[in-house]
């Protein structure tokens, strides 16, 4: 009877680790709660190797040491199947390579409700010499600061803001999404998107006023708590749908990790017609939030995304701004124009 039962629970340890591992697999990457296990996949691959090395350590009895040692080879297969994954996704490099004339640098930063203050990122944008700056949780008045600062720094942008609930005086600041464009990349004007955007937190739509530059899509799409999955489920179609076939760079804090856009791209892309730059670039496994878990055990939910119009060059996730107030890491990435 007791063998019996341990092949029971030695075949139910292993669909479950199957479903944690791969959730696409089974549709499930966007259920409840496979969403939440599967974005700290870093840390799942940590909790399997360590129940590996406990499983092998229960099997120094001889009582129930074939039990300890296939539950032991289900962990160890689970947790070599989600490291292989990370490992290709990489923790990749630490800086970025040398821009071109036609380069243009995207870096995305939730700063917690301005947590980091003006100043810190202003200098982190100019020392990333960033073209596009997207600041989830920023208001306008501190992107206005940020923009004084940076051109102080020899580095001016034009500063672009969408709020929702504005008729709520001191609202959060989650409720307000600021981005900063260069001029280099010419002049822009803001959609209203407040009735067809994301549901509950605003993302910026940019366009180009001549035409000739890429849409610019700031996002933030709200976090999947069981209480809001629907508005987050509806939040990453939006988001794909603003990835159409053309000139299009989508940037910020998406609440999801590529795991979760597995039926949200065309063919082969992540979102829409969009590609994750990080993944392509060696760091899609670095993780952007919590600044409280090291990167390796982070979850990778901020991202810039890119139409065909262009090919990512490099990327890097910053960890020496962890102690600045916001929980999570700035990510920029560099692409260049194709053709």
């Amino acid at each position: 009877m007791l063998r019996w039962l341990g092949v029971l629970i030695t075949v139910l340890f292993a669909c479950a680790a199957a479903v944690i591992t791969w959730p696409q697999f089974f549709r499930l990457e966007q259920v409840f709660p496979f969403v939440q296990i599967v974005a700290l996949r870093g840390s799942v691959v940590a909790v399997f190797a360590l129940l590996s090395v406990l499983f092998l350590l229960f099997a120094a009895s001889r009582r129930i040491r074939g039990f300890a040692l296939s539950m032991a080879i289900v962990s160890v297969l689970a947790a070599i199947c989600g490291g292989v994954t990370l490992g290709l996704r990489g923790y990749g490099s630490t800086d970025l390579p040398e821009r071109n004339a036609d380069s243009v640098r995207v870096m995305t930063w939730n700063t917690a409700g301005s947590a980091p203050g003006a100043e810190s990122i202003a200098q982190t944008a100019v020392a990333m010499d960033a073209d596009i700056v997207a600041l989830p949780e920023t208001n306008g008045a501190v992107g206005e600061e940020v923009a004084l600062l940076m051109r102080e720094l020899g580095r001016p942008m034009w500063v672009h803001n969408e709020s929702y609930n504005e008729e709520i005086e001191r609202g959060p600041q989650a409720w307000q999404t600021t981005i900063l464009i260069s001029p280099d990349l010419g002049d822009y004007s803001v959609i209203d998107a407040s009735n067809e955007g994301t549901t509950m937190l605003p993302t910026a739509v940019a366009m180009p006023v001549d035409g000739a530059g890429p849409i610019v899509v700031a996002a933030h799409a709200v976090a999947p708590q069981l209480e809001y999955m629907d508005a987050w489920r509806s939040d990453l179609r939006w988001l794909a749908d603003q990835c159409v076939d053309g000139n299009v760079i989508l940037v910020g804090d998406f609440n999801a990790t590529v795991d979760h856009m597995a039926e949200l791209g065309v063919g082969s892309n992540d979102m829409g017609f969009c590609r994750d730059a990080a993944a392509q670039t060696g760091n899609g496994a670095a993780g952007t939030w919590p600044t409280s878990l090291p990167m390796i055990l982070g979850s990778p939910i901020d991202h810039v995304l890119a139409s065909s119009a262009w090919k990512p060059s490099g990327s890097v996730v910053l960890t020496n701004l962890d102690d600045t107030g916001s929980d999570h890491r700035p990510l920029v990435v560099q692409l260049e124009p194709v053709g």
